[in-house]
């Protein structure tokens, strides 16, 4: 970018932004919203524009992260122009033959869900929020790297030292956000690094075509499944095996994105750690795979890779005018694509923060609590991944723990960020034991997908529409509603017992594989013995393999219209 913007070697600013990916430039736009005179200043060390495609990883958002971009900051015009719609996360089990996509169970959706999620080409989206911020009056400097960061104690100042174009400069400021992603600089000048117990590793790369996933099979019934709108590849998709899932995201600029993410006590980093390693691993474990990339090395745009990804910290919010963003703080995993998500909510409670402080307004309570719940958050997320992918190839727990998995994301952190109550504790209070009874409630139902994976009897090769599951819908459509403080607490009241009610159903499929024993501390099934919520798939999770065909299974799916 011009230097002739550049500021002075030594400046002050409300708020210094350490890096301006993602999570500082949105970061830095909703600050500008809530405070419009104040100064802020992003030093980013890469040099813009970027390009685009091959730029970072995280190219897949859901619904938090959706409506933060869209909603929250206003972007809606850009995704609808600039980026591709998103289909949702669609997933194929290791059950069926792995040189035909028709032959495995699937789950996934073929309409859009009311609220929206995107594939984010995140070059050009970084770049089109970069002039965003520079039209906004944000100091934003490229090029820059950070040689110094002293943390002033309370009340004082901070000061950076950075490096731009050749020149050593110094700001000071109130606020300082680390943005810097894994550099985590102030996570290592304060000591807050914390191991998790989640242990895997991730490759990526991009090819500069599309890869087109609804001609991987040449079956009219998949066709038909799927609606006849060849539309599978406009989802997150995610082909799963033991110990590992492989995604595939088309980007609007052309490109398509291609991972592999694998536990490494059952693929070690060293299998698949450059792309000819890559290759060969998908021959054996996803041959399909393999040969929709084989012969495309010209098409190669990057190859990237990252061992032991999941991170955490002890702290993200200090009142003593510091905070972490996104990867500044901490990782979970990419299965759920929460990156974003994790950015939405972290951004909202340093912008309250920010703000509260600039109204000369005492925030030591507020950062204690967004801390705790940003970590109850965090650690509630972490047991969806913890000892669970070596179940990845288990149709029947999977299907089950991915609708149990969506329906308390739903029901507990999209419905706060959704409904504006992030940031309202008297919200949290309201709802303290019920939250905190579901929390506990999630893991176990975790350690129960566990206990039954081993144990679970083979299904036939199906399709699951995730849309069609009616209460799914209406709980996703829900995040729409527009409630006041009594109607978000009844309806949040409401959603967690429905989830208690899904855990007794859950309870209920796993007794077919499991001892009574196994299913102490989970809600007892209703007592007449029907499914209410689970009631159209409970024959598709309990049909036996040896079975009708691909045309008689989709035949019996209930497919929802579009909208």
């Amino acid at each position: 970018m011009d230097d002739a913007a550049a500021p002075p070697s030594t400046a002050s600013a409300d708020v210094v932004i350490l890096g301006g990916g993602l999570a500082g430039l949105t970061l830095a736009l909703q600050l500008r919203m809530r405070r419009p005179n104040a100064s802020i200043t992003i030093l980013e060390k890469k040099r813009h524009p970027v390009s685009e495609a091959a730029h970072k990883v995280g190219e897949s958002s859901v619904e938090i992260g959706a409506h933060y971009f869209t909603d929250v900051l206003g972007e809606l015009e850009h995704f609808e122009q600039c980026q591709l719609p998103k289909l949702g996360l669609r997933y194929f089990f290791g059950d069926g033959d792995l040189t035909d996509l028709a032959s495995r169970t699937e789950l996934g959706g073929n309409v859009f869900f009311p609220s929206r999620s995107w594939q984010i080409d995140r070059g050009r989206f970084e770049n089109h929020l970069a002039r965003r911020c520079g039209e906004r009056g944000i100091t934003f400097i490229d090029a820059a790297t950070v040689r110094g960061l002293e943390l002033a104690p309370r009340g004082g100042l901070h000061r950076v030292t950075y490096v731009a174009n050749g020149d050593s400069r110094d700001i000071s400021a109130r606020w300082v956000v680390d943005a810097s992603g894994r550099a985590g600089l102030i996570k290592r000048k304060r000591g807050l690094a914390k191991a998790v117990g989640h242990k895997a590793n991730a490759v990526w790369w991009r090819y500069d075509r599309r890869i087109a996933i609804d001609d991987w099979s040449q079956d009219p019934a998949w066709a038909a499944q799927g609606n006849n709108q060849r539309s599978r590849w406009l989802s997150t998709v995610h082909l799963m095996g033991k110990g590992y899932w492989v995604w595939f995201i088309p980007l609007a600029s052309g490109s398509h994105s291609v991972g592999i993410v694998a536990d490494e006590t059952v693929h070690p980093f060293s299998t698949i750690s450059s792309y000819d390693k890559a290759l060969a691993w998908l021959r054996i474990h996803e041959p399909q795979a393999a040969s929709a990339c084989a012969g495309r090395d010209e098409q190669l745009q990057d190859f990237l890779g990252l061992k032991d990804y999941s991170y955490s910290s002890t702290q993200v919010y200090s009142d003593e005018r510091w905070a972490c963003t996104g990867e500044a703080g901490a990782f979970l995993d990419p299965f759920y694509s929460p990156g974003s998500d994790f950015i939405a909510m972290g951004n909202t409670f340093i912008t309250d923060l920010i703000d509260r402080d600039l109204r000369d307004e005492s925030i030591s309570t507020r950062t204690a609590f967004y801390n705790t719940i940003y970590f109850t958050f965090f650690e509630n997320h972490l047991s969806l991944y913890e000892g669970q992918m070596p179940l990845f190839d288990n149709a029947k727990v999977m299907a089950v723990k991915i609708i149990w998995d969506f329906a308390y994301y739903w029901t507990v952190p999209a419905a706060f960020f959704f409904h504006g109550r992030q940031t309202d504790l008297m919200a949290f209070a309201r709802s303290k034991e019920a939250l905190d009874r579901s929390g506990l409630l999630n893991r176990r139902i975790q350690r129960l997908f566990r206990d039954w994976h081993p144990c679970a009897a083979r299904i036939r090769r199906t399709f699951i529409d995730i849309p069609g599951l009616a209460f799914m819908y209406d709980l996703n459509r829900g995040l729409k509603d527009t409630l006041d403080e009594a109607q978000f607490t009844a309806r949040l009241a409401a959603n967690l017992q429905l989830l208690s009610v899904l855990a007794g159903e859950i309870a209920a499929l796993a007794g077919d594989d499991l001892p009574a024993a196994s299913l102490d501390g989970l809600p007892e099934p209703a007592a007449d013995g029907q499914f209410r919520l689970l009631s159209s798939i409970v024959a598709q999770l309990r049909a036996r393999p040896e079975a009708p065909s691909h045309t008689a299974a989709a035949a019996a799916v209930p497919v929802r219209s579009a909208l």
